[in-house]
């Protein structure tokens, strides 16, 4: 918020407070184009989606080419120049088409035009691996959708007058919104593009539209986080509640855990294991205890194969072979709490005690 505030600040300083693009007053037509707003937001969804995996697909066919990456982009750049030279207004940043686009000053064909040829240019300079943002390329691209739409349709059925300038708008928030899975920052980034009051009904309709159409033919990603999923990073989409913090360590932890005695033997355990005792076999780590039947430390089967490494009679006492600073957790803790301790100690269990009095008498478990 803080950020924000500065960053509307200094823009108003350098740049004015009027919105970032003048465009004529436009007819949003409520409730009259509401069908209409409603096949737009399919259609936005499908372009989200569409241009998502246009994007990685073009990325894959890179990685295929029998040559170094470092000529990737250089075809990138030959392809965005050789699109450029034949659609000059695909070139730069846009704003200039964009509100040509917003005003509704581009013809039907030329509306096509730069909708195919910017969305073309924009997968090839970043599947080509060349730095470069999404946001003014896809704004263009999109707003030439609703362009299209809007024209198309007042051909098919005359009598629905739509504004182009309002569908290109309200597509230019939609899809970039519903391929980012931003969807309600972007309904409020295009109504301050025109700040009309009259923009916002359509731009909610349309924009949470295509974001259910998005999330339901890409539910594990987005165009931003594609790439990290790919490499096997699980990137949350919603707000999830962590389950590690809602439940408590009393609810999970083992109450059957196999006890041994300080004084009891390494190689005798070994044995023990080796004949499948069902007390220890079927844990990786065992309680010790002392005489007075007091916590005394934690030993596992890698402490025990330490141990026989450095005295292969067995001889050492499990005490002795096992560890005596513990770590513990208590009942009432949280798992997240219990595994941040595991984590930061890099061990894989912890003896549950008694919070009250931790060391006297046997701990109620221990965590497997």
């Amino acid at each position: 918020m803080i950020a924000s505030t500065l960053a509307t600040a200094v823009h108003m300083q350098l740049l004015g407070a009027g919105p970032m693009f003048a465009v004529t007053s436009m007819g949003f037509g409520i409730p009259r184009a509401l069908p209409f707003y409603l096949i737009l937001g399919v259609i936005c969804g499908l372009a989200a989606v569409g241009f998502s995996r246009l994007l990685y697909w073009t990325e894959d066919q890179f990685e295929k080419l029998p040559i170094d990456e470092l000529w990737w982009p250089a075809i990138g750049a030959l392809g965005l120049g050789i699109i450029g030279y034949f659609v000059p207004r695909i070139l730069g940043v846009g704003y200039d088409t964009i509100s040509d686009i917003l005003n509704a000053n581009l013809a039907l064909k030329l509306l096509i035009i730069v909708m195919i040829a910017k969305a073309v240019a924009l997968v090839i300079s970043l599947g080509s691996g060349t730095s470069g943002g999404l946001l003014a390329p896809m704004f263009m691209s999109s707003a030439a959708l609703g362009g299209v739409f809007a024209v198309g349709t007042n051909y098919l059925f005359p009598s629905a007058s739509l504004s182009p300038g309002a569908f290109a708008l309200v597509a230019m928030g939609a899809v970039f919104g519903a391929a980012s899975r931003a969807t309600f920052a972007f309904i409020i980034f295009a109504f301050e593009i025109t700040r009309d009051y009259n923009s916002v009904l359509p731009l909610m309709l349309v924009s949470v539209i295509a974001d259910g159409v998005a999330m339901v033919l890409m539910p594990s990603a987005s165009i931003m986080t594609e790439k990290l999923a790919r490499r096997g990073l699980r990137i949350h989409q919603d707000y999830e509640a962590d389950v590690l913090h809602q439940v408590a360590v009393s609810e999970t932890m083992d109450k059957d855990v196999p006890t041994l005695p300080a004084n009891i033997r390494v190689g005798e355990l070994a044995e023990r294991i080796a004949k499948h005792d069902p007390v220890v076999s079927r844990h990786q780590g065992m309680i010790i205890l002392d005489g007075d039947g007091k916590l005394a430390g934690v030993i596992t089967r890698g402490d025990v194969m330490r141990a026989l490494d450095q005295d292969p009679l067995g001889a050492m006492t499990v005490l002795e072979a096992g560890s005596r600073k513990l770590v513990v957790t208590y009942p009432d803790e949280s798992l997240h709490e219990a595994s941040t301790k595991m984590l930061r100690n890099n061990i894989g269990r912890l003896p549950v005690v008694d919070r009250n009095d931790p060391y006297h008498g046997r701990p109620p478990a221990a965590t497997g």
